[in-house]
């Protein structure tokens, strides 16, 4: 009697058909009433919805997606850095899991100083000294083991395959490879995995496999995140700190866990907020925004007209200043929390408004908000539900492409950059224009803030959306742009993440925006507020679910601004 092909084997099968012939997907919104990933790798999606029908829940989906992105998708997609994920569950609770990157140890407040007191930028953006302690290992392995409902071994085949076998390299990848090769030359471990043998990138279509990675991972299909943490993979990482003088231990490696948090949540009408605490800004500052536009009336001024990107912009200025001056990691600074997402303080924020005219950021004064506490770029973002109505939301990253750039020989993966995301020194902007304050300081053991916004939805308690972006700071933006565009102006997910983004983050005092994203009559109008404007080529690349209650179905998008895919059953 024959076996029957159980939907992981024809997983691997599939991964093996996809050397020769690459995945495409529809551009168009896919729609589906079991279960749902969206991803910003195709094959990655394609991973976590074999595993919800080989009878995985959403967890079990995301954490397969997010080991098969550090596979796929090697500028974001990691095991060597971070990230946050939030968790709902179908009874309507919800939980989040912390497992964001922790300075080393010995790292100190002043370690990226010059004798003169001016920030060496490149020691915090590329290279050993710029390694956080990574998290992704324990978060996505606490998760499953947790929350999950298959073995953490059988989560983790697709991507031991796809990691054995290999893949396609994407247009996108191509493009990435060649610009980066000689970056990728500078460290022998790097170029080892990154780059052909002769020295040159990889072409588009050409299979990239990746056997020290594939090692990696079955050492954590076996052992779980002890692996990593204090075995083999560990000692590697030891031995890569010492050959380029870095600072992480095995006692950081050792003293690393994963941390469970309570979401932070909010209403903007008939809708709820669910998000990611600190030592992530984005859930805070998602909920202040909304807060401040909640009683304005943005659906009559017209999508991205002058006017409304006016108010929008506003807000975020307002609460972009507050994320400067008062978050950072919970368990070293005091956060005033319930101020900052009182409805109470959101309204003194409204009325410092002008309709017709734009503040100057450097003469920005917000109240305190501990007055009102009487009241209660380079990432990736992945969106999963199953059909029981769990719902899981997740952005990881290395923080720039390819992080530090560096690879842990003879384990395959590349580390993050993520103490770029500390203040080296308050009023100087990191890699992404941010300018922060004393509470995101460098502190030994400290994890350092971020702007990832993981996020759910619902909409009178029922499931509405599950969305996230990568993008540094505009990931919050994009989020919040993205919800409005679906709940105000009743767009579809498509629409919703398609349309034209804009951002404003406080300091530099300007609104970028997407070129040709806004006409020459709103650029104009927006100037003669005051506004100071910049286009660039994209901002964020969000990929998002969104629930239609009627039909009873799910509706994925991956943004175009990548080469992600949605993918259902």
């Amino acid at each position: 009697m024959k076996r029957p092909i159980s939907s992981l084997h024809f997983l691997l099968f599939f991964v093996t058909l996809l050397q020769f012939f690459p995945l495409r997907l529809p551009a168009d919104p896919v729609q589906a009433r079991h279960g749902m990933v969206v991803s910003s790798q195709p094959l990655a999606s394609q991973v976590g919805v074999e595993i919800l029908k080989a009878g995985g829940n959403a967890v079990d989906a995301a954490v397969a997606t997010g080991f098969a992105l550090a596979v796929v998708h090697p500028t974001a997609g990691n095991i060597g850095g971070g990230g946050f994920m939030v968790i709902r569950f179908p009874d309507g609770s919800a939980t989040c899991i912390d497992y964001r990157e922790k300075a080393p140890a010995k790292a100190d407040r002043d370690m990226y100083l010059k004798p003169d007191g001016t920030v060496d930028a490149q020691k915090s953006r590329q290279g050993i000294l710029a390694v956080g302690v990574p998290g992704s290992v324990a978060g996505l392995c606490y998760a499953v083991q947790k929350y999950g409902s298959l073995p953490l071994a059988k989560v983790l085949q697709p991507a031991i395959e796809l990691a054995e076998k290999g893949f396609p390299v994407t247009a996108g990848q191509a493009r990435d490879f060649q610009a980066l090769r000689e970056d990728f030359a500078r460290y022998p471990c790097t170029a080892k995995v990154f780059l052909k043998p002769d020295g040159s990138a990889y072409q588009q279509g050409e299979n990239f496999r990746q056997p020290d990675l594939a090692e990696t991972l079955k050492r954590i299909a076996r052992f779980g995140a002890q692996a990593f943490y204090t075995g083999a993979i560990a000692d590697l990482i030891v031995q890569e700190m010492k050959r380029h003088d870095g600072l992480i231990t095995k006692e950081d490696l050792l003293n690393y866990r994963a941390v469970e948090r309570r979401p932070i949540r909010g209403t903007f009408r008939e809708y709820q907020i669910i998000s990611m605490p600190p030592p992530s800004s984005g859930g805070i500052v998602l909920v202040e925004m909304l807060n401040i536009l909640q009683p304005m009336q943005l659906r009559s001024l017209g999508h991205n007209s002058a006017a409304y990107v006016h108010l929008l912009a506003e807000a975020m200025r307002s609460a972009f200043a507050d994320r400067a001056k008062y978050l950072g990691d919970p368990d070293f600074v005091a956060i005033p929390v319930a101020g900052l997402l009182s409805k109470s303080y959101a309204a003194t924020l409204r009325e410092d408004i002008p309709r017709q005219r734009a503040r100057n950021s450097l003469a920005l004064h917000n109240p305190d908000p501990t007055l009102f506490t009487h009241e209660s770029e380079e990432t990736t973002h992945y969106s999963v539900v199953d059909e029981k109505g769990m719902a899981v939301s997740v952005t990881t990253t290395l923080n720039g492409g390819y992080g530090s750039l560096i690879v842990v020989d003879g384990a395959g993966f590349l580390l993050n950059n993520e103490m770029d995301d500390f203040t080296a020194r308050p009023g100087v902007p990191n890699m992404y224009g941010l300018v922060q304050g004393q509470a995101n300081a460098i502190e030994p053991n400290k994890r350092m803030l971020s702007s990832m916004t993981p996020t759910i939805i619902t909409r009178d308690d029922r499931l509405y959306m599950v969305i996230g972006s990568p993008g540094g700071p505009t990931i919050i933006n994009t989020v919040l742009q993205i919800f409005l565009n679906a709940a105000i102006f009743d767009m579809d997910i498509e629409q919703a993440i398609s349309a034209p983004r804009f951002h404003h983050q406080w300091l530099p005092d300007r609104i970028s925006y997407e070129r040709d994203g806004f006409s020459p009559d709103v650029i104009e109008e927006l100037e003669r507020m005051g506004h100071h404007l910049a286009g660039r080529r994209r901002i964020g690349e969000a990929e998002g679910i969104l629930y239609n209650a009627s039909g009873q179905y799910y509706s994925g998008y991956a943004d175009k601004r990548g080469e992600g895919g949605a993918v259902g059953y």
